[in-house]
């Protein structure tokens, strides 16, 4: 019986696990109910298993027939703070709560190819260290499972992770060799000036004005400093100022965020970025404070994982149609887990327009086509026997 053939007869359980995960969505470092399903579920299946890493975090540990290599496998937990509209009967019972990012099917994923590799030890050359990870959604719960070990006790040589992807129908994989989603940073900048009476600017150092330049000026970096080959972003998202029609403001803010691929790119834009803030500012007597944190590295995936893993998807799903040039400048904070260690981020498409399912990422009508579940499950179990059987590294 292969992978999918197993996968395939636990289908109304994969779905039926995704389904209440869905009815109870949990914001990050809050999933204590969907945390303590897991824990229990992968004990129950014969894992050691650790509980309360970054809060709300399981690991459990499933040993073959040697204990080396280590693979990781890494499914998120948290949900989003958005009023669904789906309507369907298994929609969110906790108001203002949903699972709209996919989440949901990941842990139902994850718990799936627990019970069919705990079924299969024999095959696992190596130990696979399941991952259940809280606040993926700007919590920074991948980087606070880092600082507390998940990389460590056993060490891990590998790291992989799934994410259902709504831009595109089932029957769909991207594995892209090298980049395939942005690193990110946020900047928060404070431009101080001199309040005065909207009658008198004169009397002021108006910062909303020096703002907007600033601004403005900030579009050059892409057009003028990236090398048009490379990409990168730089959004302004949010400029809050000012409390009345006839005052001109003390200070103005303003913060958003920053893309890249490469270091090196990232190194050039945050140069121009200050650069440009400081001497716009200082141009209008203004004074600037910049603050700027990394939120994601940017996820590289392993050329050979790669290889590995679209071996998986051919031998799994034999009209599976693969994508190797996906690049997106959306962030994924699994890229702390493979940072440092040879890593694979597959993407599997989920939609199905003819049945409406096709609504984006955090939209509130966001929801899957559950067919895409078992063929996740299956790659997932088959990828990760051939990376411990493989041990490219």
């Amino acid at each position: 019986m292969t992978f999918l053939d197993e996968a395939l007869k636990i289908k109304e359980e994969i779905i039926t696990l995704r389904r209440d995960f869905h009815s109870h969505p949990e914001l990050g470092f809050e999933e204590k109910r969907t945390s303590k399903i897991v824990g229990e579920t992968l004990e129950s299946l014969g894992l050691s298993v650790t509980r309360g890493i970054a809060e709300t975090g399981v690991i459990g540990i499933l040993k073959g027939i040697k204990e080396s290599p280590v693979l990781l496998l890494r499914f998120d937990m948290d949900a989003l703070p958005i009023v669904e509209e789906t309507g369907v009967a298994y929609a969110s019972k906790n108001p203002g709560v949903m699972h709209a990012c996919g989440h949901d099917s990941h842990v139902a994923i994850g718990l799936s190819v627990a019970k069919l590799l705990a079924a299969n030890r024999d095959l696992l050359q190596g130990t696979i260290k399941f991952v259940f990870q809280p606040a993926e959604e700007g919590g920074g719960g991948a980087e606070r499972m880092v600082e507390a070990g998940v990389l460590e006790n056993p060490k891990v040589d590998y790291s992989m992770g799934v994410h259902v992807w709504n831009d595109k129908p089932v029957g769909w994989y991207g594995l892209t060799r090298g980049p395939a989603m942005a690193g990110a940073e946020i900047f928060s900048v404070e431009i101080q000036g001199k309040g005065a009476h909207a009658a008198s600017p004169h009397q002021g150092i108006d910062p909303v004005v020096a703002v907007a330049q600033i601004i403005t000026a900030l579009q050059t970096i892409l057009s003028r400093n990236v090398p048009p080959l490379e990409s990168a972003v730089v959004s302004v998202c949010q400029v809050e100022t000012g409390t009345a029609f006839n005052i001109i403001p003390q200070e103005a803010n303003f913060s958003g965020t920053i893309r890249t691929f490469r270091p090196e790119v990232f190194e050039k834009v945050k140069q121009r970025f200050t650069t440009i803030v400081n001497d716009v500012a200082s141009a209008f007597d203004c004074q600037a404070e910049i603050k700027i944190k990394r939120i994601t590295y940017p996820v590289v995936n392993d050329p050979a994982l790669v290889d590995l893993m679209a071996n998986a998807v051919e031998a799994v799903d034999t009209n599976a149609v693969m994508d190797f040039s996906l690049q997106t400048m959306g962030s994924e904070d699994f890229s702390f887990m493979m940072h440092d260690i040879p890593g694979c981020f597959i993407m599997v498409g989920s939609a199905n327009p003819e049945k409406g399912l096709n609504y984006g990422h955090h939209h509130p009508k966001f929801n899957i086509d559950e067919a895409c579940l078992p063929y996740a499950v299956a790659i997932m179990a088959k990828g990760a026997v051939e990376i411990l059987k493989n041990n490219p590294k």
